[in-house]
């Protein structure tokens, strides 16, 4: 019996090692990115020297700095105005989408789990189909449409398009369809209308589903590349995810600075919102 339990918590502690390990990998380019943005360009040309300058041997880092500096942050900060005005455009356009999907598929997600409509669940499966599409399928035909509407080089070209995605309505659906339907046959009976209970009893409920598909949304669109590099020509539209890659090699430090400023909104909202994550992660994995 005591063998039997000492090797039950060895088998803990083993995975348990292994989840730290795991852990440790998984954080291992953050810490590398917030170190980097404290080192002297002395340092960071000696460590990655291998990758940029065709040296020999292999890359190396340092885990305190030799010559730590702030130098990277006060240049981004204070010396920088591009960094800001893509900031801004990418907060303008994670706002406005986000505001988009709340007013569209919040609305659509609850006709989608309350009412019994012919033809629903063919509709339904259509939106999941359309869900699965990668942006390089409808690139084009996205493109033509904006052209049509002379949107193309605005943040509408954006904006629109990520307005009628139809993954916050699948999420926000799985939420609506958590509610229980004798509480919302209850309310008819008793007289509530249909947009008290949607008001009162879909989005007071169903709230953990939308807030989910909103933390997921932010996690998507503070990081958008693809759409805005199709249609925005002007690299002034352009949002924060597309001035990383513009920065030269040989400017590693400002670089690694402005990766962690990228960094903070999404890790914020990420904590914040963590338990609304998973809730998303289980209302997407939820039977149709």
């Amino acid at each position: 019996m005591r063998i039997r339990k000492l090797m039950r918590k060895s088998a803990e502690l083993v995975i348990k090692l292994i989840f730290i390990a795991v852990g440790v990998i998984i954080c291992m380019p953050v810490f590398l990115v917030v170190t980097g943005s404290v080192m002297g360009d002395s340092d960071l040309r000696e460590c990655l020297a291998p990758v940029f300058l065709e040296g020999r041997g292999f890359v190396t880092w340092r885990v305190i700095p030799q010559y730590p500096t702030v130098e990277h942050y006060i240049r981004l900060l204070f010396q920088s105005p591009q960094f800001f005005i893509l900031f801004w455009n990418s907060v303008k356009l994670v706002v406005l989408i986000l505001a988009g999907q709340l007013l569209v598929g919040v609305p659509a997600a609850w006709a989608f789990a309350v009412y019994q409509v012919r033809g629903k669940n063919l509709l339904f499966t259509t939106y999941v189909v359309l869900m699965l599409l990668p942006f390089q399928v409808t690139m084009l035909s996205s493109y033509l449409i904006l052209n049509k509407l002379q949107l193309l080089n605005t943040h509408w070209a954006v904006i629109l398009p990520a307005v009628f995605n139809t993954f916050p309505v699948f999420v926000t659906y799985g939420g609506f369809r958590a509610i229980p339907k004798a509480l919302i046959e209850a309310a008819r009976i008793d007289g509530a209308g249909e947009l008290y209970i949607f008001f009162r009893i879909g989005l007071g409920i169903g709230r953990s589903g939308i807030l989910s598909s909103m933390v997921l949304g932010f996690l998507e669109y503070w990081n958008i590349i693809e759409q805005p590099f199709a249609f925005l020509e002007d690299k002034f539209l352009w949002p924060l995810s597309l001035y990383l890659p513009e920065i030269d090699w040989t400017q590693a430090g400002f670089a690694f600075a402005a990766s962690v400023i990228m960094l903070i909104p999404a890790i914020f909202v990420f904590v914040m919102g963590q338990d609304y994550l998973e809730q998303g992660i289980v209302y997407s994995g939820m039977k149709v």
